[in-house]
């Protein structure tokens, strides 16, 4: 959220594994830590901002774990004017050889009407 927040693509898409994949809502799958830079810059330049998330909960197995949460964040509306969206993700976090964690499956939808 800091990284996004500030605006930091370059940020964001270092949490994520090389072999990342991303799949936004009403879009291809984006492979990959560099494309999914490109993904995150594009919201950013879009005006998406105020993200926030909300960790429902966090189980491991082995070297993979997953996290379903919720996002609120504000968009561009039709007349350009910020509007609040809120929605549910999943993410699959990954281990590396060093021990550390990574994003390595990331998708979200908005819910209905928000």
């Amino acid at each position: 959220m800091k990284a996004y927040n500030s605006k930091n693509a370059a940020g964001v898409a270092s949490k994520y594994a090389e072999d990342a994949a991303a799949f936004p809502p009403d879009m291809a799958r984006v492979d990959g830590r560099q494309n999914i830079q490109k993904l995150w810059q594009g919201a950013v330049d879009m005006g998406i901002s105020e993200l926030k998330l909300t960790t429902r909960e966090v189980q491991e197995s082995g070297d993979f774990a997953y996290e379903p949460g919720t996002f609120f964040l504000k968009a561009p509306g039709k007349d350009s004017k910020l509007v609040d969206q809120a929605g549910k993700y999943v993410v699959v976090w990954k281990k590396g050889q060093d021990g550390g964690w990574k994003l390595y499956r990331d998708i979200w939808n908005s819910d209905s009407g928000k």
